[in-house]
């Protein structure tokens, strides 16, 4: 049997993890937030929460109810189901924890709380996730020589609290508030030019969010969802090519790899291969 694949969050890495494994043959569906908060929006599945589908490289994910979660499946898409508690795992109809395994790719970088029955295969992205403890193995995601490797005992690298990369590229809000968008994912930028504002009524403040540099908008959080302090809003990229915002990143492939890696090593598959 073939098993079902949830993974939790519908952000770029995730899609990334989740292109890979439906290339690779896997039944895969995507459990996510009522307001998801991706900043990669144009390569991330949890947009068709917002749009009703939505389609990263040539990959159509749609947003379903429970009555609507085989019909997905079965047309060779992949479902999206606004889950953030993962109450799915307790619908017997859906699916069986026994041929059910779980992604957990919300990149929380804190010890996530239990789920709510145990699955045959629990794989956690990065810091927080402890393999033996909270899950069955833990996938490396900072980049470096150890990215997508596959833990089966301990933890991945700690959250250092910095972005890769030039710092100056990750844009976040100065306060709480609403984001106003003056440029849209894949424009090209000029330092300085103005890329959103953030509107706080509540605080009666204003602020402009300008690029730090010449370069592309990588990404842009929805505009108009509640955002709060400090939070990652938007990525430029110094790279002056529009095309990559339309491709799942190396980084996300790489903890894809991973994330197939620890399945085919905790239930490995052998073809035969008929000689010629």
């Amino acid at each position: 049997m073939i098993p079902l694949i949830l993974i939790r969050g519908g952000g770029d890495l995730a899609s990334g993890v989740a292109l890979r494994l439906y290339r690779s043959g896997y039944k895969v569906a995507i459990l996510e937030l009522e307001k998801p908060l991706a900043v990669r929006r144009t390569v991330s599945f949890c947009e068709a929460v917002y749009e009703g589908a939505h389609t990263v490289e040539g990959v159509t994910a749609r947003l379903v109810s429970a009555d609507q979660f085989q019909d997905a499946l079965d047309a060779g898409e992949i479902p999206v189901l606004v889950d953030p508690n993962a109450n799915i795992l307790r619908n017997q109809f859906l699916t069986s924890p026994r041929s059910t395994f779980i992604i957990d790719a919300r990149l929380i970088k804190t010890t996530p709380k239990s789920l709510p029955v145990d699955v045959a295969l629990h794989i956690g992205l990065g810091p927080g996730f402890r393999a033996g403890e909270n899950c069955h193995a833990v996938i490396e995601t900072r980049r470096g020589h150890t990215l997508g490797r596959v833990y089966w005992s301990g933890s991945a690298q700690a959250d250092s609290g910095l972005p890769e990369g030039d710092i100056r590229r990750v844009l976040r809000a100065p306060h709480n508030g609403k984001l106003i968008a003056h440029a849209k994912i894949g424009d090209l930028l000029e330092e300085g030019q103005i890329i959103a504002e953030i509107d706080s009524k509540i605080e009666n403040r204003r602020s402009k969010i300008i690029s730090p540099f010449k370069g592309i908008l990588r990404g842009l959080i929805r505009p108009n969802i509640e955002i709060t302090d400090k939070m990652k809003i938007g990525d430029v990229d110094l790279r002056n090519d529009p095309v990559l915002n339309t491709l799942v990143s190396d980084k996300a492939l790489a903890i894809g790899g991973g994330v197939l890696e620890a399945i085919l090593t905790r239930y490995p598959v052998f073809r035969e291969i008929d000689q010629i």
